[in-house]
């Protein structure tokens, strides 16, 4: 029995290992396109249910894809309707999984052929460099399920001819919900609806359990995958805490729905598959999963508007706007992480741009203390970020500079810095050649008519002919410079702030130019 039991939990552990070899493979091949195909195909519900089934099926995991999707609705990339399509979406495509371990894992005998996949994988990630590294990976992993599998077909042929399971005969609403808890148990305790499907696929071809209860057990397995979410939104922020709201609703409320109709449910499906794709109860059990899941999918894409609300009901987001694209969740992934860094900034700048423009107005603007205190919390943000990709060095060296750039605006803005600047009488013209420049800004160049050196030439003038004390000449002097600095400042940052998708509103003047600023 000992040798039995061990049997199954390696073919569990073989499975699991290479799904987690596959999965990491192809979400790095997949890259920037993951993001790329989010992004561009999910205008509207159906298409984002379409995209979240198919990357999902692609990528082998619903995790990616729902990970990309809150990345996507963090940086206001994506609305968050559109993504509870895509995580709809991704429940339709995990359900893939069963579907290729029923066609190929237990239909074919391919376990000569997984070997050398196995081989040629790992050499291919010990040897190779950064695509074929992950190629590598992904098929090194593809082998490793094949072999999990047989070794899981071996240790259940075993099982059913020691343990008796009729106790748990469907008949009865109780019996029911006993295999939905244990298929419940087994998502959680193998932390993969992937793996506790296959160990379900194949105890049912070996004949250790009957369809039905196969059924109630996947039931169970799919519901078993929200506790995961639970578990990954406890700490998160609002994004991921919202996710983890749908994700349940729609998994419990497909369950109950599935459990309700189970046996009319099962009997259609498997005469269905019996009549379109033969006798093959793995195949009818693939086929449930899938059907229950779209029938869920119909039911629940209509109310999406509803499914949003109570979301954002439940996990309200009380952080300053500033900094809600700063999910410690998309630390994990270095291209999402650097665009919720990126546009962080862009919005901070455009508030602290706003302010000045209203200072120099002669209007008593608020300090925008939330764009201050966001800089510092995007550096440790960007400091949890894991080694970026040497493809990415570009975007990541432009993000520091861009926040470091901030900081140094921030200074500027700070009190008496600022004042001094406001104060200072000699600076009036320059001052309102400045705010004429904002009301343009980022789109145009900002240029002083009076050059800087004109300046400091009339201060140090006065100040020889004593129309000017000589501590009033240091006070200028000192401002100058700082209005020096914010146009250098200025004219550093205007060409990395992405206006189209600041939130923060800017003026949006008509301009011509969009050359460098004049500036000694």
């Amino acid at each position: 029995m000992l040798t039995t039991v061990a049997t199954v939990f390696g073919g569990i552990g073989l499975f699991l290992l290479g799904m987690v070899l596959m999965t990491d493979g192809l979400k790095a091949l997949a890259g920037d396109a993951l993001r790329g195909w989010l992004s561009r195909f999910t205008g509207n519900r159906l298409s984002a249910v379409a995209t979240g089934a198919g990357l999902t099926a692609l990528v082998q995991s619903s995790s990616a894809t729902t990970l990309a999707t809150i990345g996507f609705v963090s940086a206001g990339l994506l609305s968050f309707n559109n993504a509870i399509g895509v995580v709809i979406g991704a429940n339709i495509g995990t359900t893939s999984t069963g579907w290729i371990v029923t066609l190929l894992g237990l239909k074919l005998s391919i376990g000569s052929v997984a070997l050398p996949l196995i081989g040629v994988g790992a050499l291919a990630r010990l040897l190779g460099r950064q695509r074929i590294v992950q190629a590598g990976t992904a098929l090194a992993g593809f082998g490793l399920i094949f072999v999990g599998i047989d070794v899981l077909q071996e240790g259940m042929a075993d099982l059913s001819s020691r343990i008796d399971i009729s106790r748990y005969a469907v008949a009865g609403w109780g019996a029911r919900l006993t295999l939905v808890a244990v298929g419940l148990i087994m998502t959680v305790v193998m932390q993969s609806s992937s793996a506790a499907v296959a160990t379900t696929l194949t105890a049912l071809s070996s004949g250790a359990i009957s369809l039905d209860q196969a059924a109630a057990l996947v039931i169970g397995q799919n519901v078993g995958t929200t506790v995961t979410a639970v578990i990954a939104a406890i700490g998160a922020q609002p994004p991921a805490r919202r996710t983890a709201v749908v994700h349940i609703v729609f998994n419990v409320g497909t369950g109950a729905i599935a459990f309700l109709l189970l046996p009319l449910f099962t009997q259609l499906v498997d005469r269905l598959t019996e009549t379109y794709l033969g006798d093959n109860p793995a195949l009818s059990l693939a086929a449930f999963h899938t059907a229950f899941n779209l029938l869920g999918a119909v039911i629940f894409i209509p109310l999406i508007p509803r499914l949003a609300r109570l979301a954002e009901w439940v996990a309200p987001d009380h952080r300053s706007p500033l900094a809600r694209h700063l999910d410690d969740t998309l630390t994990t992934v270095p291209a999402l992480a650097l665009d919720a860094a990126s546009r962080t900034v862009d919005e901070a700048v455009v508030a602290l741009v706003a302010y000045l423009r209203g200072a120099l107005a002669g209007a008593v603007p608020v300090f925008p203390q939330d764009a201050c205190s966001v800089l510092p919390a995007t550096a440790q943000f960007l400091g949890r970020v894991p080694a970026v990709e040497p493809q990415r060095l570009g975007a990541w060296t432009g993000v520091i500079q861009r926040l470091e750039q901030a900081e140094v605006l921030a200074d500027l803005l700070a009190e008496p810095t600022l004042q001094e600047l406001l104060a200072c009488p000699s600076l009036a013209p320059q001052r309102a050649d400045l705010a004429d420049a904002l009301t343009h800004y980022p789109q145009a160049a900002l240029a002083l008519r009076v050059p800087a050196a004109a300046v400091r030439a009339g201060i140090l003038d006065r100040t020889a002919g004593r129309h000017l004390s000589v501590t009033d000449a240091f006070r200028a002097l000192a401002a100058q410079r700082t209005l020096e600095q914010l146009v250098v400042t200025l004219t550093k940052l205007r060409g990395d702030i992405d206006v189209e998708s600041t939130t923060v509103p800017l003026a949006r003047a008509a301009t011509g130019g969009s050359t460098d600023a004049e500036v000694e």
